[in-house]
């Protein structure tokens, strides 16, 4: 049988996945569990990051990033899957940074991104709140002008980088009488607001060295000119834009999971004995790894078909929902499907596939539950 390769992969990707690889084997994994037990990373590793050239790789050299692909920023997030490393850099440079590039004045481009590539500010997207999930329309913090500046009033909950953060995209309401037509994107800095305050970082299942955290906004003032998009009620809209792009990468870590999870556990079965052979010996264990290979296979050609049309500007909400939905349920069955092969040392923490089980189950959650996925396909019907 010959190794399927994704038809988007080059020999120059090769190259960049085994440096970024290399990379997080040498300056992330050896800390992870002293970063684990803290609840987030060290401040320094985003700078590390920012001198290995991972973060904002899909933005332009004029604003300080590599000017790569956004196939570049899929094997980052593959690599760091494969490596197991702890790292909000998806948030960081897949979502929020594209957020200010497309939508951000040319003064904001140069105020923020040279800096975000660095690692000198660390960028999180405020949208989730105590009262408002999947149903964005509904979020009750709200940015209302005063004089030249708007005054931000209310808290964010389960935030990527939140602990670090030093730029936030504030989902709020800039017209509490409107809907989705009242909802602006405001960015703050967090290191000039007063009024701000990180709460407490999230104690959470899994994914314990990413930093997730609690935000209060209490009268904090920032400039007119923090709005992106120059123009209020854009905010929506402008999410609706990019969260494909955001449910892609959850796919990307989704498939990359499966197939990190089917290679430990082959490893495993061909070493653990019992009656007198080893684990793979057993019919019911090859049948059970081919069943997830299969899927794992199909999860991977489906993606890869999403990410070339994403890459040609045509990738729809619709399929981008599929592929979230679907890829991240595959994950979490073939994920419990691995640990059972382990039998009891799949429950220790010591093994790869027990915190690879404990981290997937969020994926079934974050960027739209798989419930709000399932609707968006089928209003397609």
């Amino acid at each position: 049988m010959n190794p399927y390769v994704s038809p988007w992969r080059n020999e120059e990707l090769d190259i960049f996945r085994a440096a970024v690889t290399t990379m997080f084997e040498r300056d992330f994994v050896p800390h992870d569990e002293r970063w684990q037990k803290q609840g987030y990373i060290d401040r320094e590793a985003w700078r590390t990051a920012g001198e290995a050239g991972i973060l904002c790789a899909s933005i332009p050299e004029e604003y300080g990033g590599a000017g790569a692909s956004f196939a570049h920023e899929i094997v980052i997030v593959e690599a760091q899957t494969m490596t197991g490393a702890s790292l909000g850099n998806s948030v960081h440079s897949g979502i929020a940074a594209h957020y200010i590039y497309r939508y951000g004045s040319e003064e904001q481009r140069q105020r923020w991104l040279p800096k975000m590539a660095t690692g000198e500010m660390v960028c999180s997207i405020a949208m989730t709140e105590p009262g408002a999930g999947s149903d964005l329309q509904g979020v009750r913090t709200t940015a209302m002008m005063d004089g030249n500046e708007y005054l931000i009033n209310g808290s964010k909950t389960f935030i990527t980088n939140g602990f670090h953060a030093d730029l936030v995209i504030v989902v709020a309401k800039t017209d509490r009488s409107e809907g989705a037509k009242g909802v602006s994107l405001v960015v703050v800095e967090t290191k000039e607001a007063e009024g701000y305050r990180c709460g407490r970082v999230l104690e959470k299942i899994g994914l314990k060295a990413q930093d997730t955290a609690e935000l209060f906004f209490d009268d904090v003032r920032v400039p007119a000119g923090n709005l992106l998009g120059g123009e209020e009620g854009q905010g929506f809209y402008q999410l609706m834009e990019q969260l494909p792009q955001e449910r892609l990468l959850v796919a990307s870590r989704a498939v990359t999971a499966m197939e990190r999870a089917i290679g430990v556990t082959s490893d495993y079965v061909k070493q653990r004995k019992a009656f007198g052979k080893t684990l793979l010996e057993f019919q019911n264990t090859r049948f059970k790894l081919a069943e997830c290979k299969t899927k794992a296979h199909v999860a991977r050609v489906f993606f890869d078909d999403l990410l070339m049309r994403h890459q040609a500007g045509n990738l729809d909400v619709a399929t981008a929902a599929m592929a979230k939905w679907w890829t991240t349920e595959t994950q979490c069955e073939i994920i419990d499907e691995c640990l059972q092969l382990h039998g009891g040392y799949g429950y220790m923490l010591e093994y790869p596939i027990a915190r690879m089980y404990a981290d997937a189950r969020v994926q079934k959650i974050l960027g739209g539950s798989n419930e709000i996925m399932k609707e968006l396909v089928a209003r397609t019907i």
